[in-house]
């Protein structure tokens, strides 16, 4: 790295980052409409508030403990292991309770949402497993929610749908647009515009204007924190890699974040690439974005040349997103990760092989990173690799099942 990407590292290990107009380094920032500004500007002084106070903090982790499954098991796997030449291990996400990370940053905004007094909640899903998060933390803490889902969304994810309408959740479909991710985010934040002093949106990933990136960030940085100690505890040694997926980006920077200060350490994360690197038949936004504003922040997207944002394309629909969040966008700028791309049937082809010889049946999105770790593996044998596996696949199941049937 060089010397000033150095130093804009170490500004963000110290806490320097996101800076008072919420940016990492050029990206970030606050553009959200004007009736937004006073809800934001409630939510950032509550969070430098609730996030340092002790009792929040017992509340959270008592209730990520005894309720959502934490801390999640870190497993070593033995075939993978033999059949790749290195050291391979699981960070289990899937083992949470609603089946994947989502869970950490929806139970800790629903319990933030509810110290601010607010009614009611919206949110907004791809693959369903926010969705389906947010609808079990806002029955756990008795509060109504709404969740917005692209209706092609709604089509390949149906199980996660049913969960949330089990939970209480009302679930809307959204026709307009791509009528996936990108489309249910914008109807969530036409909603919270309605109504911003009773409702509080609960965004799933490290997007959206400041403070939703650090916030989300700050409840996921758990699975980090938790797999560095597990690292070190299995055999006093830190993995040489670390591989996440990246969609909006959520799991992966909570995975790596506290692995950022540790520059021996190798961190890949892993976006769509879909059916080929023509626009339009790929997520992969870092890989073959340029710079821009969607969604309240200013980040990496996939745009034409007069700035349209451009429909995306990925067999899993966590994935499915034409932006990243921005401190992604900033970790790649300072060289601190390396962001790849796997194709649908490359993703496929990992998530058979952990079924086989894991017996872990991984959420299409984490097969993503398996994809890159074994092409690092293969020129890095006898190494130890850390693999994000975000949630299960058990959602996926009628995606793989009329996959295997054609």
């Amino acid at each position: 790295m060089k010397n000033e990407d150095q130093n804009l590292l170490k500004a963000l290990l110290n806490g320097e980052l996101p800076d008072e107009s919420g940016r990492f380094g050029s990206f970030g920032g606050q553009y959200a409409p004007e009736t937004l500004m006073p809800a934001l500007k409630k939510l950032e002084k509550n969070i430098k508030i609730f996030l340092n106070d002790e009792t929040f903090q017992e509340e959270f982790m008592n209730e990520l403990n005894s309720w959502a499954g934490r801390p999640t098991a870190l497993t070593y796997a033995s075939q993978l292991s033999k059949r790749w030449g290195v050291e391979v291990f699981l960070k289990r996400e899937d083992l949470t309770h609603t089946g994947a990370h989502k869970i950490n940053n929806a139970l800790g905004q629903a319990m933030l949402a509810k110290k601010l007094g607010v009614k009611r909640i919206v949110a907004e899903t791809g693959a369903g497993q926010h969705g389906v998060a947010s609808a079990a933390a806002c029955a756990r803490l008795g509060l109504p929610c709404t969740v917005y889902m692209g209706a092609i969304d709604i089509e390949r994810q149906s199980p996660n749908v049913d969960r949330m309408k089990q939970l209480g959740t009302e679930v809307i479909s959204v026709m307009s647009g791509d009528q996936t991710l990108r489309a249910a985010i914008d109807e969530a934040f036409r909603d919270w515009v309605s109504d911003p002093e009773n409702t509080h949106y609960i965004i799933g990933s490290v997007v959206g204007p400041h403070p939703f990136p650090y916030l989300v960030r700050e409840m996921q940085s758990i699975i980090g924190k938790e797999a560095r100690q597990q690292m070190l505890d299995f055999g006093e040694n830190l993995p040489d890699a670390v591989f996440a997926c990246v969609g909006g980006g959520s799991n992966a920077i909570g995975l790596f974040h506290a692995f950022l200060g540790d520059t021996e350490v190798e961190l890949f994360g892993i976006e769509a690439g879909g059916t080929s690197d023509d626009l339009g038949e790929n997520a992969a936004t870092l890989a073959s974005g340029k710079p821009g504003i969607l969604h309240g922040t200013y980040s990496m997207l996939l745009h034409d040349d007069d700035g349209l944002i451009q429909e995306t394309h990925s067999v899993s629909a966590g994935l499915d997103y034409p932006g990243v969040g921005p401190e992604h966008a900033f970790l790649q700028s300072i060289s601190r990760v390396k962001y790849t791309s796997a194709r649908d049937d490359e993703a496929l082809e990992l998530l058979r092989e952990v079924c086989e010889y894991e017996g872990i049946l991984p959420a299409i999105e984490s097969s993503h990173a398996f994809v890159e770790a074994r092409k690092w593996a293969k020129e890095n044998q006898g190494k130890r690799i850390l693999i994000g596996l975000s949630g299960r696949g058990d959602k996926d199941m009628p995606t793989l099942s009329k996959l295997m049937n054609e």
